[in-house]
């Protein structure tokens, strides 16, 4: 199956959408997903079609491809016709209603006098909003033909059906001078107007939620220097080939991923680990694209390019997640299928019940119309899409990494937290934690000399040392001692590294069981340093806490979740690092194939559960869970099985994430709330109901109040970029 994202115009409401997918997705072997706020579809398609097919059945279904998703901003001028066609409507309402207000008439146009030319004039500036709206009037023609009508159907039958009969008027004011008491022009020019204005608005406040994304977008520079036989090149990023050799200078952005072959420098990779501090990359270094060159002249080799680079790889991700539907979505959509059909059967009933109880056909259609244009689809699709948008962009702001919407949602009702030790709440390096020196040598001495002699070997144990070794040593007669250690040779010297079983083994006196209690006490794997049959140092080795790990637990415990350490480490070390976080349930002894089922258990008791863990090692568990987060790296992210990636390494990001879900899952309700609200009120006001109180409503007016409500719901979810 091939994947691809396109860009999709012409969709104005959740029905348009909804349309569009349902369309798409009985095309057999296509799996599409629409998003509304991003104007984008996410199409799974089989071989057998192309890009071409699929943008065929997007025409189809009456809405135009606007190709592959690039990232880049559709530049097109909205505000010029919206400001030309704004002194029309001015104009229009002003012949129209001048008389209402006791203003001055324009010569020869007042409404009773000279009633033909004043019809005429509203007729000749009605027609260019007709011309205005044609995107409306195909959208709608369109959906209706496809049987999935949406708002612009509402629209284009309210505003044909108030042309034409006020066409029909206009023709008996010539024929029969008729009184122009029933011209609707301007409520056609107004309703158009207001649809565009309201669309207009929304479209710059929607621009505002994808700021995160277009922020990634726009990481990687333009252009990048590369380094030729003929000298230094200037090209742009489409002519960089894998293998090619590429120059960063100072103060320059890396342009693809590679790893350097020329020079060191501090690099800036803030976007992708969250870290302000600059990293020092030297020779056979990664360095990946967007990252800020600080000070030093560097040369590196161009390794993955285009789509295969780590921020495209993000920005895909970050895209595909907010074309994903949470379930409250799904809910939203299922309502707008049905919305607009009954609102159609709703205004068609209005009409024929005003007529046969004798109200006049101006009456009649003007609460048609009304109908029509007051109901609002639009507040309803947008109330869960603009949220998940902002949320899932602020999410990536921060180096969250989130794969489907639904993740948002069900963030809100974890209750568990279980949390792998090694690489999760640890770094998953050993290091040595304590020292105890017996000898006269220097303790930089002694570590030299530990260095030198695990420097031979495999164990895991042995890179605690790696960096400690400064002068390299002659060492000679090295053996492994399987279970107590290893034994090596330094000129005449015997050397031991190990546990107490080897001290007992070469019956090697101890005399500092204490200081070893001490280190057993801090979970640390002990280590013997002897020469020949003398004690020379206490070592202990252990996985360090990450920094952020106490803090993350705690404010985890502040949010009422139960936290689990789950872990293959022995009970007692994996109680020492428990009580050290104030951890009161640990799980210990767990190999990694049996850890999904503790995964599976507590989700069987009713726990919502989510696994934070390393990215591929614990897939079982972190699949199983109702949420899997994993610690990587960014160049990680295409093999990670887990639903959230934070690429920072900051388990604080959890307590975030918990935060930003349960922040736009409030403000999604509230949308629909406001959604729901509005429709409820209007509907009835519109259809005339509340008449005999004396609130009534005319087309103008419900096209403006339709618009407003749309906005509300857009303003409300902005508030979330703020978090």
């Amino acid at each position: 199956m091939e994947k691809v994202i396109l860009k999709v115009e012409g969709m104005t409401c959740s029905a348009c959408s909804a349309g569009l997918e349902k369309y798409l997705n009985k095309k057999p072997g296509i799996k599409a997903s629409v998003n509304l706020i991003l104007a984008e579809v996410i199409i799974e398609y089989p071989d057998n079609y192309t890009v071409a097919d699929l943008e065929k059945f997007i025409s189809e279904a009456g809405f135009k491809s606007g190709g592959v998703y690039t990232g880049k901003e559709d530049k097109k001028n909205r505000i010029t016709p919206l400001i030309v066609y704004g002194f029309l409507a001015i104009l229009i309402l002003y012949i129209s209603m001048s008389h209402m207000l006791n203003l001055p008439s324009i010569p020869y146009l007042d409404m009773h006098m000279y009633s033909q030319n004043y019809a005429l004039s509203l007729l000749i500036l009605t027609i260019p909003f007709l011309f205005y709206a044609q995107d409306i009037f195909l959208s709608g023609l369109k959906n209706l033909y496809h049987r999935s009508p949406n708002m612009d159907t509402l629209v284009s039958l309210g505003v044909t059906t108030s042309f034409l009969y006020s066409l029909y008027n206009l023709v008996n004011i010539f024929l029969y001078h008729h009184p122009a008491d029933n011209l609707y022009f301007e409520s056609c020019a107004l309703i158009i107007y207001f649809i565009k204005l309201g669309r207009f608005i929304d479209h710059q406040s929607k621009s505002k939620t994808k700021e995160a994304l277009q922020e990634l977008v726009t990481i990687t520079p333009s252009k990048a220097l590369i380094k030729t036989s003929k000298g230094n090149k200037e090209v742009t990023l489409d002519e960089i080939k894998v293998g090619d050799t590429l120059i960063a200078l100072p103060g320059s952005k890396i342009a693809v991923d590679g790893h350097i072959t020329k020079g060191s420098s501090h690099l800036d990779e803030t976007f992708l680990t969250g870290e302000s501090l600059p990293h020092l990359k030297k020779e056979q270094d990664e360095v990946l694209a967007g990252s800020l060159n600080i000070d030093g002249y560097i040369e590196y080799q161009a390794e993955r390019i285009g789509a295969n680079s780590t921020i495209s790889e993000i920005v895909n991700l970050v895209v595909e997640a907010t074309n994903t539907k949470a379930p409250i979505a799904k809910l939203a959509d299922r309502v707008s299928s049905y919305f607009v059909p009954a609102i159609i059967l709703i205004a068609v009933i209005s009409l024929i019940v005003y007529l046969l109880i004798g109200a006049d056909l101006s009456m009649a259609l003007t609460t048609f119309v009304t109908v029509l244009v007051v109901a609002c689809p639009c507040a309803l699709g947008l109330a869960t899409p603009l949220a998940i948008v902002i949320s899932t962009g602020a999410c990536a702001k921060k180096g969250i990494l989130i794969k489907e919407s639904k993740i948002l949602e069900n963030a809100n009702h974890i209750d568990t937290i279980v949390f792998d030790k090694t690489g999760t709440l640890t770094y998953g390096k050993l290091q040595i934690s304590t020292t105890y020196n017996y000898s006269n040598l220097k303790t930089q001495d002694l570590l030299n000399l530990l260095a030198n002699l695990e420097s031979h070997s495999a164990h895991p144990i042995a890179f605690a040392f790696q960096k400690h070794l400064t002068t390299k040593l002659d060492v000679t007669n090295f053996q492994e001692l399987p279970g107590l250690g290893l034994t090596a040779k330094i000129k005449r010297d015997t050397y031991y590294i190990g546990n107490a079983k080897l001290l007992n083994k070469y019956h090697i006196s101890n005399s500092h069981q204490q200081d070893e209690e001490n280190l057993t006490k801090e979970a640390a794997s002990i280590l013997y340093l002897v020469k020949n049959q003398t004690i020379l140092a206490l070592v202990g080795v252990k996985d360090t806490l990450r920094e952020c790990t106490k803090e993350t637990i705690t404010n985890l415990q502040k949010m009422d979740r139960q936290i689990i350490l789950l872990t293959g480490d022995n009970p007692h070390t994996a109680q020492v690092i428990a009580e050290s976080l104030g951890i009161k349930k640990v799980i210990a002894n767990v190999f990694p194939a049996s850890k999904a089922s503790t995964i599976e258990k507590l989700k069987k008791d009713g726990h919502c559960v989510m696994m934070v863990g390393d990215g591929i090692n614990d897939a079982p568990s972190l699949a199983l869970a109702d949420i899997g987060v994993s610690i990587s790296s960014g160049t990680d992210i295409a093999a990670n099985s887990s639903d959230v990636i934070l690429l920072n390494d900051d388990l604080n990001n959890i307590t975030k994430l918990l935060s930003i879900s349960q922040k736009a899952l409030k403000i999604i309700k509230q949308n629909l709330f406001l959604a729901f609200f509005y429709n409820s009120c209007m509907i009835p006001i519109a259809v005339g109901l509340l008449r005999p109180f004396g609130l009534t409503m005319n087309p103008m007016i419900g096209a403006l109040a339709m618009t407003m409500s749309s906005l509300c719901v857009v303003f409300n979810s902005l508030r979330l970029s703020r978090f």
